[in-house]
């Protein structure tokens, strides 16, 4: 029954600026679905909570890489879209029920594929860096709560939100990474209650 979060977040997602000229003026146009194996919470548009800062650094990171870019529209001038998110009925990986929800759907998944004899997948160091990167087996499981969810007749997940730490320590033996942050996952888009244009600050502009 707390499962369902009371309140609206603002959540920030990094695109080319053509994209995020159709996508907020429209009443019906929506962000693009991410649907790679290795997408870390899942499928669906993703969002990273209150930090425009990381959704345009990680726009300019796809404008430089285009090889990482999985979208149909490349990234030549790097833009941001904020969102007004309802959670909705969410899979908070910030509380103990949702973890104990993916904890059993692993192990679900895990003997499925042992009886099936397929291979099971695996969270991968993206080439360069020592961080698993390429979440596989995250997005697998997470995928799998879907699945079981919807086989049993349970209600569907409207989000799934989780906080990550990556990055490098802020200081020796520290618990502080300098890329730590939360993303949202958003799989029902009546969720996401418009789009704007993230403001600036200015501080010389007169109160009026």
């Amino acid at each position: 029954m707390y499962s369902t979060l009371p309140h609206f977040v603002l959540g920030f997602h990094g695109c080319d600026k053509t994209v995020a000229d159709k996508v907020i003026p429209s009443d019906r146009l929506h962000l693009q679905k991410s649907d790679n194996v290795y997408d870390w919470l899942g499928h669906g548009i993703y969002f990273w909570e209150n930090d425009p800062v990381r959704a345009l650094e990680y726009a300019k990171f796809l404008r430089d890489h285009p090889e990482k870019n999985k979208s149909k529209i490349p990234i030549t001038k790097p833009a941001v879209v904020g969102a007004i998110i309802d959670l909705g009925y969410c899979l908070n990986l910030l509380e103990a029920k949702s973890i104990d929800t993916v904890k059993q759907a692993y192990k679900s998944l895990l003997e499925l594929r042992k009886v099936s004899g397929t291979d099971f997948p695996q969270n991968k160091k993206a080439k360069g860096t020592e961080e698993l990167l390429l979440r596989n087996l995250d997005c697998a499981v997470i995928e799998a709560v879907h699945f079981f969810n919807e086989q049993t007749g349970e209600k569907a997940y409207d989000t799934v939100r989780g906080m990550f730490m990556e990055g490098q320590p802020l200081y020796a033996n520290a618990g502080f990474h300098d890329k730590n942050h939360i993303q949202i996952c958003v799989r029902n888009v009546n969720c996401i209650k418009g789009y704007f244009h993230p403001r600036k600050v200015d501080e010389d502009l007169p109160i009026p």
